[in-house]
């Protein structure tokens, strides 16, 4: 499959009337890459990986996964942001922003793209980048899917692994508000580009570095993944250990591939899942007892909350750089998030998800949270409070220059000015 078969598709969609959906990782909750009585443009051949190790670059397929391109940089020394889950699709992740284990160590992947190769609308191939169309690059780094098929994504790349150190944290339900404190508490004193989560409503994993009795327990913890050696970790995490004592305590050197997949089981094809999403200033006492007092109404052991601790690298980008709708100064970007087995356990958890939401909604700065995680695309108010007015009237603009048929209209839909 090439740029002109994509092409050629959006040709042959529009001349029949069919509504087109974009299938990358095909990671969409909300369903968006795959639409009934319509064309999809599957993506999934589009998966090479071209490294140049001497200039830190990569180009890399628009079907490409994050599997796809961690084993090919690696080879090198070299990572680029890309998530937490090694099938998701390079493609959506990256036009919604991209946040991962390396944001605070080198920003969003939004942050370190350097080109995209897009089919537009009418059918037209070009490349983006602060040269050349320089607004549609301005609005594909964090506009979502609005304005073509990128077939195509140019990063630029960082000394990274192949080994990283990986830290897990858990406390049981009855002592999780204190162990969420403590986290809070610690957070200013870790390492500015440590990737840190902390996971709320967490079952233990039925893993050998739990203990068995522990296993299937209802908790909340904490990840953190150091860059720098074991002793280093360890001395990061002994203030939360002072104050509160975890559970559970895991800490390894791990290949920073296998890092990248932990979550593949977890959100494993076939999923049933919903999810929400917003940004909190602080991580306060309310919050952590909304998260500590909420947990237990979750069902399945795969519905979780994580909160993602940003800070480091993605403060150092100003707001109006990209078209990232999220906040560029410290801040906690909580996911509410269920994953489960069968539609029956989905309605359940479904409401649970939106339940928690709720809570936490007047904690919040605004009603905005991140469109990749975004499992109601079609609520139109959502999507327009996750920018600014000003950041969605440029994005508007731009969409009514690139896409005026608002063609491409399966996605955190931004309408053509």
């Amino acid at each position: 499959m090439s740029r002109d078969d994509v092409a050629a598709a959006v040709d042959v969609a529009q001349a029949n009337g069919l509504e087109i959906s974009v299938r990358g990782g095909a990671h969409s909750f909300s369903g968006a890459s795959a639409g009934d009585d319509g064309l999809m443009i599957h993506l999934g051949a589009m998966n090479g990986v071209a490294v140049d190790p001497q200039h830190y670059r990569a180009r890399v397929g628009g079907g490409a996964t994050w599997a796809d391109v961690d084993a090919a940089t690696q080879a090198h020394g070299l990572a680029v942001t890309g998530g937490l889950v090694g099938h998701t699709g390079v493609g959506g992740l990256t036009l919604g922003g991209g946040m991962g284990w390396l944001a605070n160590r080198h920003g969003y992947t939004v942050d370190n793209l350097e080109s995209a190769e897009v089919v537009l609308a009418d059918g037209r191939i070009v490349r983006a980048s602060e040269p050349d169309h320089p607004d549609l690059f301005w609005a594909l780094r964090g506009g979502g899917g609005n304005f073509g098929v990128v077939t195509e994504f140019e990063f630029r790349l960082h000394p990274v692994g192949p080994e990283v150190q990986f830290g897990l944290l858990f406390w049981e339900l009855e002592r999780g508000a204190a162990g969420l404190r403590a986290c809070r508490d610690a957070i200013p004193s870790l390492p500015s580009d440590c990737g840190l989560l902390v996971v709320g409503a967490m079952t233990a994993p039925e893993e050998a570095f739990v203990p068995q009795e522990h296993q299937g327990k209802l908790g909340h913890g904490l990840l953190i993944t150091g860059f720098g050696t074991a002793e280093e970790l360890a001395r990061a995490v002994e203030p939360i250990r002072e104050q509160c004592p975890p559970l559970v305590e895991f800490l390894t050197p791990m290949p920073y591939v296998a890092l990248q997949q932990m979550f593949d089981e977890q959100e494993r094809f076939g999923t049933h899942g919903y999810t929400k999403a917003l940004h909190l200033p602080e991580l306060t006492d309310d919050a952590i007892a909304v998260m500590t007092e909420l947990a237990p109404g979750k069902t399945s052991p795969r519905t979780l909350m994580p909160v993602f601790v940003l800070h480091g690298a993605v403060t150092e980008v100003t707001d109006d750089a990209t078209a990232y709708g999220g906040l560029r100064v410290p801040h906690y970007m909580v996911d509410i998030e269920t994953a489960c087995d069968d539609a029956e356990q989905l309605a359940a958890d479904r409401a649970w998800v939106r339940a928690v939401w709720d809570a936490l909604r007047p904690l919040a700065p605004g009603a905005g949270g991140y469109i990749n995680f975004l499992s109601d695309p079609e609520d139109e108010d959502r999507v327009r409070a996750t920018y600014t007015a000003a950041k969605y009237e440029r994005l508007a603009r731009i969409k009514g220059r690139y896409d005026p048929g608002n063609v491409f209209h399966r996605n955190a839909n931004i309408k053509p000015a």
